[in-house]
Formats: C-alpha cells, sequence, structure tokens
C-alpha cells in the first residue's frame, strides 16, 4: 500500500486576492494528478497562529499592505509571521502587497505599518502610480522557468524593489525597518527587471528570490496563465521537502 506525503500550503487570507491564489493551486493539483500523485496537497486559508503552524508554505497575497500589516498585529498574529517567515525549512511568496509585507525596509510606508523583514531589500510602494495607471505586459521569464516566454504580468498599483540591502546600508529617514531581527543570509537574485518601462531609460526590479522567499511586483494569480503559480509549487514547496 503506497502512502501519500501531506503538504500544506496556505494562504494568508486577512486580506487581498487571497481566493485567487487557492483556485489557481487547487487547478494546478487537479489538471496535475499523476504528477502530484506522491503528495497529500491542501490548499487552505490561514488567518490563525493554529492553521499557520500546519503549513510547509505560505503565499501572502496581493491587497493592501498597510490593512494586512495592521490587521496581522490588531490580531496578536505578526509574531507567528516573523516565526514563520524566519524558519528556512519553510518556503514563502508574496505578491505585490505580499511583496511589500516580506521587505525590510520600506519607502512610503503608513505610519506604524510594519513589514516581516524576510527579503533584504527596500521596496517602494505604489511605484506605478494609481489604480488607474495599472497595466499588463507579457514578460519573457524563461531564465527561471522554462518556456515561459510570454507570462502576461497584471501590475496593479504596484511597488518596486529600489535596493538590494547590504550590511553596509543605513536606514535613510523616512523609511521604515522591519522590527523583525531575522537576517536572512541568502543572497539576493534578481529574477526580471522591468527595462524602458514607459518609455523610459531604466531598469525596475519586479521579481526576486532570497532563498526560501520569493516575491513579485505583479499579480500571477490575476494572469488567467497557471505556469507561474506551478513553477512555485515545484521548485519551492516540492524541493523543500525532499
Amino acid at each position: 500500500m503506497t502512502t501519500t506525503k501531506p503538504v500544506v500550503v496556505g494562504v494568508l487570507a486577512l486580506q487581498g486576492a487571497f481566493r485567487e491564489h487557492i483556485a489557481y493551486f487547487n487547478h494546478i493539483l487537479a489538471s496535475n494528478p499523476s504528477e502530484y500523485s506522491e503528495y497529500d496537497f491542501k490548499i487552505i486559508e490561514v488567518r490563525t497562529k493554529e492553521q499557520l503552524d500546519t503549513c510547509d508554505s505560505l503565499v501572502i497575497p496581493g491587497g493592501e499592505s498597510s490593512s494586512i500589516s495592521y490587521i496581522a498585529e490588531r490580531t496578536n498574529f505578526l509574531q507567528s509571521l516573523y516565526d514563520f517567515v524566519s524558519d528556512e525549512s519553510k518556503s514563502v511568496w508574496g505578491t505585490c502587497a505580499g511583496l511589500i509585507f516580506l521587505s525590510k525596509h520600506l519607502i512610503n510606508g503608513i505610519e506604524q505599518q510594519k513589514t516581516l523583514g524576510a527579503l533584504n531589500i527596500e521596496v517602494s510602494r505604489n511605484a506605478f502610480g494609481r489604480q488607474i495607471d495599472s497595466f499588463e505586459q507579457n514578460l519573457d521569464f524563461s531564465s527561471f522557468i522554462p518556456g515561459c516566454t510570454d507570462f502576461p504580468t497584471v501590475f496593479i498599483r504596484a511597488p518596486v524593489v529600489t535596493k538590494i540591502l547590504t550590511a553596509k546600508d543605513e536606514l535613510k529617514e523616512g523609511v521604515l525597518k522591519s522590527p523583525n531581527s531575522y537576517e536572512n543570509k541568502a543572497p539576493v537574485e534578481v529574477l526580471y527587471s522591468l527595462k524602458n518601462y514607459d518609455g523610459k531609460d531604466n531598469e525596475l526590479i519586479v521579481a526576486v528570490q532570497q532563498g526560501h522567499v520569493l516575491g513579485t511586483s505583479f499579480h500571477p494569480e490575476l494572469a488567467d496563465d497557471y505556469r507561474f503559480h506551478k513553477w512555485f509549487l515545484d521548485e519551492f514547496v516540492i524541493k523543500r521537502l525532499s
């Protein structure tokens, strides 16, 4: 009799597009039953420490980063989140507001807003402007997702990574720093930079990885394309369980 290995992927459900992430993961698992037959996957909403404690992986969705922070603090959930993202046996992915929430330094943060400090990056909120400035663009992610040359990325009031932090970087005036004392020792890898956005000669970092933590400025859960979620399952969740 064969046994399957239990795997729990949690999606933080305090605010934002958590249902979309859950639907995407469930679609992948239903569409590829033989590929994942040795695992017993559960995709769950996470609002409490007890739910988080069951998880092997956590996804922090897009939404409003300050609201996610305030709700987590008001419900005495922040410390549990600090502990989870600091556990390098787990995997974590933040999209848009989730990327902001995972950062160590935050530009344009709201008063008393907290971040989890799992990524050694400085992030700027709403870097592309207001809701009206949201856009979609096909991008080539084949350098890290094989064959993915045309992924439809959705940017909605999206943040950008403005700096990869080093030990020498000092906190600038007006920039918020995460209260979490965790230091992620893995190198920060820039997975994708948006070049010549809006006709301007610049590069905006919109996807990074640092060890067990992934961050994206855009919303793969709104793309009607499941390749990014499958890559996360395969490369972050399953490989960490091997």
